[in-house]
């Protein structure tokens, strides 16, 4: 992680309790480029059977941490210029995912599902996300928002990658 790097995109799970939901972040990870995965609170860690049934082996290269505290991670994200962002729907404060251009590099962070992200974080992001929802349900599956988010942002990387290169 440096501050000259523009298109890295690492993903923070705070306090994610199921451990079939973490097996669908690393495999979803892996299918958009994600570089690093940073668990945090009580999120489950592998090696556990759960989370690989679900990541089908991605648990084993994609890079991850974990670190009990969220806000001393953030912190120190934030000092090597990485832009943090969180998916949550915050009454006046979120913008909708399909009008959202993510900046490199940047950390997404998913929350627990019955409560979302604590205020604490919500207040740390540089930016806050959320995906517009038209049925009757209010929110996703902590594993289907990140997905939906990860297309987005990967989208954006890779569109970045090609002008690099």
């Amino acid at each position: 992680m440096s501050k000259s790097s523009t298109k890295e995109f690492y993903v923070i799970c705070q306090n994610i309790r199921s451990l079939f939901n973490v097996g669908s972040v690393f495999r979803t990870a892996d299918a958009f480029g994600v570089d690093k995965i940073y668990l945090t609170g009580i999120t489950g860690r592998p090696p556990r059977k759960e989370i690989s049934k679900v990541a089908l082996g991605a648990e084993n290269y994609i890079p991850w941490e974990y670190h009990r505290q969220p806000t001393r991670l953030i912190k120190g994200l934030k000092k090597q210029g990485i832009k943090i962002v969180a998916l949550e729907q915050v009454k006046g404060k979120s913008i909708s995912l399909a009008k959202w251009k993510p900046k490199f590099p940047l950390a997404l962070i998913l929350g627990y599902e019955p409560k979302g992200l604590p205020k604490s974080l919500i207040e740390l992001a540089d930016e806050v996300v959320e995906i517009p929802m038209f049925g009757e349900k209010e929110s996703l599956n902590v594993g289907v928002a990140f997905g939906v988010a990860a297309n987005h942002i990967a989208g954006h990387k890779f569109a970045l990658k090609q002008k690099i290169q």
